[in-house]
């Protein structure tokens, strides 16, 4: 097995659920995971049992794990114990060079690694170059399965309220968003899976809290009055469906049809007052001030406009108003429990936001 970006957010967290799994066994939930309280139960999921292009062996074979990174030494020797499921190669996307032999004797590929600044030029080269290089070794190489992370970010602006992939075209508004878009393509030409994640949550987010850390002090206030629904997932849950995604072997009753585009947040959306409401509990907000106004939607954007900062209006829009969108069947397909929510990981991962909120406001004293 291949995992490129093994030592980002998401990666990293896929690579520790794979060490966990026991070799020669198929992925079980998290030990501290109860049953989902969501309620959410869907009769009929539109995949079924199909192979992709190459269709793997259903007996399990042993668990090797190749991680890729473009940083491979130091992350093996300050991240991660040493385990002889696991080897470290360097790989960039920006350098074709650096791809070729990766997938050599591999089944599997979990591309995790994309660009997601504001380089349009950068970001093409990563993202719809690099892909399109490394599932061109992977197919070369004989891979079977393919699973790659994109966003719901290439949905755009919204709002948007409940909808299914094909309800929606994709409207990317941003660099990192459109050649993410256009980096499932050569996934999804060679059979692969693309998991299109919300909001990911948990330690080693250094976007989503801290933005709202940000907006928080430029906007002290109960957004549009919190109602805003949001897709969103723990990024130990995300790991756990990559995992199942990865090692379910073909041929088993209710195995997931591993080719085409799926949501991959939590079944259950999570409202904006809930998601700031659990974040204030557990004081991960330095200097948060003690009650919240709630103040419209144009007030909002006002106050914001009038207190710059990093976060543009349309990134308050995507973490203040509705984006969320139904992910119950690939969970369901893939027999992943979803566990127990992104707001119930958060107790788990508030002193990480909060030595690292604390650390950035010592950067920039």
């Amino acid at each position: 097995m291949v995992v490129t970006g093994a030592t980002g957010f998401i990666g990293s967290a896929v690579l520790r659920e794979l060490l966990r799994t026991e070799p020669g066994s198929s992925p079980s939930p998290h030990p501290d995971t109860e049953p989902t309280s969501s309620g959410t139960e869907p009769t009929s999921p539109r995949m079924e049992a199909t192979p992709s292009h190459t269709e793997p062996t259903a007996s399990p074979r042993p668990l090797h794990i190749r991680a890729a990174s473009r940083k491979p030494a130091f992350a093996s020797a300050s991240d991660f114990t040493p385990d002889p499921r696991l080897d470290w190669a360097r790989a960039d996307l920006a350098d074709p060079a650096s791809l070729r032999g990766l997938c050599e004797g591999a089944d599997v590929l979990l591309h995790l690694a994309s660009d997601i600044g504001r380089d349009e030029e950068h970001c093409e080269l990563v993202n719809v170059r690099g892909t399109a290089a490394l599932v061109d070794e992977a197919v070369r190489a004989g891979v079977g399965r393919i699973v790659h992370l994109s966003t719901a970010a290439v949905y755009g602006a919204g709002p948007h309220s409940g909808l299914d992939v094909d309800e929606i075209p994709p409207a990317p508004v941003s660099a990192a968003s459109r050649t993410r878009l256009a980096a499932e393509q050569p996934v999804l030409a060679a059979g692969g899976t693309v998991l299109r994640p919300g909001l990911v949550l948990g330690a080693g987010d250094r976007w989503v809290v801290p933005a709202l850390a940000e907006l928080l002090g430029r906007v002290p206030a109960r957004w549009d009055g919190g109602r805003g629904l949001l897709s969103a997932v723990a990024v130990e849950d995300l790991a756990s469906l990559f995992v199942r995604l990865a090692l379910t072997p073909y041929g088993t009753s209710g195995t997931l049809n591993v080719s085409g585009i799926h949501h991959a947040s939590h079944p259950a959306p999570v409202s904006n007052a809930d998601l700031m409401d659990t974040l204030l509990a557990h004081d991960v907000f330095p200097d948060a001030p003690a009650t919240l106004p709630d103040l419209s939607w144009a007030d909002c954007l006002q106050r914001l406009e009038a207190t710059p900062g990093r976060v543009s209006e349309r990134q308050f829009a995507l973490l203040a108003r509705d984006h969320w969108y139904r992910s119950e069947e690939v969970w369901t397909a893939a027999a992943c429990d979803p566990g127990p929510g992104p707001l119930a990981r958060l107790a788990d991962s508030a002193d990480w936001y909060r030595a690292h909120l604390r650390a950035r406001l010592q950067t920039r004293a």
